[in-house]
């Protein structure tokens, strides 16, 4: 075994069992499974309405039977198809024109001001233009979730260009490095802290975008779930709906971070104490 493995072991070895980095990872889990616990018990002493708020019992069950019927896998399916095309085309495109901005003085006087006016206009303002433009299939959904998408990724990496240290920038100049290689090189990979931050927080909001997008002319999807919970009085479908579309999140975050760490694996950060 390498030393650098034996010596990361004999630390682990000598914290505490409740530090011990396999247990760490079970942390997060501790907050959520109190509220379910306290939430199961207040709704079966009656101190919770039951039809306002149901156990999370119910919700497990409701979860169950769509899931054995099948009806829930086609919701989830759907829902994914259309995040992750209205992510991909939203940031594909947020990354393209924030590279040329931060790197052009010009593109951004003609498109920054445009584009912080755009930014400020409110997702469900987007919906009934969108209708109108696109019918009501799928194509209005996935645009405005790649609007939900553009932004954070755009002004992220802007940021991270205009943020990379000039002296980096001299030292490629002074090798002749051209523009593009120097861009190649230097300023994008400079921006990745910058950028996955920005792709983390673009890909939260596409979620939110979802379910706007889904509450209006949908069939199909967690939005629509939510939406016939709503109109058919059941909480239950309601909050199992919720609860699917924050795994899903969080899941899909977790995969995005996950190709973070091992992109950035060369940064030698600080992750924060034990305090």
């Amino acid at each position: 075994m390498p030393a650098s493995s034996l010596l990361a072991l004999r630390s682990a070895m000598r914290l505490p069992r409740w530090r011990r980095p396999g247990l760490a990872s079970w942390r997060g889990l501790v907050l959520p499974l109190v509220l379910v616990g306290l939430l199961e018990v207040l709704v079966r002493l009656g101190w919770v309405p039951a039809h306002q708020l149901p156990a999370p019992s119910q919700i497990g069950a409701t979860l169950y039977w769509q899931a054995a019927s099948g009806e829930l896998w086609g919701h989830v399916g759907v829902s994914l198809a259309r995040v992750a095309a209205g992510f991909a085309c939203g940031a594909g495109l947020a990354v393209l024109i924030g590279a040329w901005v931060g790197l052009s003085r010009r593109a951004e006087a003609y498109l920054e001001p445009s584009f912080q006016a755009l930014r400020a206009i409110p997702s469900l303002a987007w919906v009934p233009l969108l209708l109108l433009w696109l019918g009501i299939d799928e194509t209005p959904k996935i645009v405005l979730i790649a609007l939900g998408a553009f932004f954070p990724v755009y002004l992220a990496l802007l940021a991270g260009i205009r943020g990379v240290d000039r002296k980096l920038v001299e030292v490629g100049q002074l090798h002749g490095l051209p523009a593009f290689a120097l861009t190649r090189r230097i300023l994008l990979p400079a921006a990745l802290p910058n950028l996955f931050t920005g792709l983390r927080g673009a890909l939260s909001l596409s979620w939110m975008f979802l379910v706007a997008a889904e509450l209006i002319a949908a069939t199909q999807g967690l939005g629509y779930l939510l939406s016939d919970g709503r109109e058919t009085s059941r909480p239950d479908l309601v909050l199992a709906a919720i609860v699917l579309l924050a795994l899903l999140g969080k899941l899909s975050d977790g995969l995005l971070k996950h190709l973070e760490s091992r992109a950035l694996h060369w940064r030698d950060s600080y992750s924060g104490g034990e305090a």
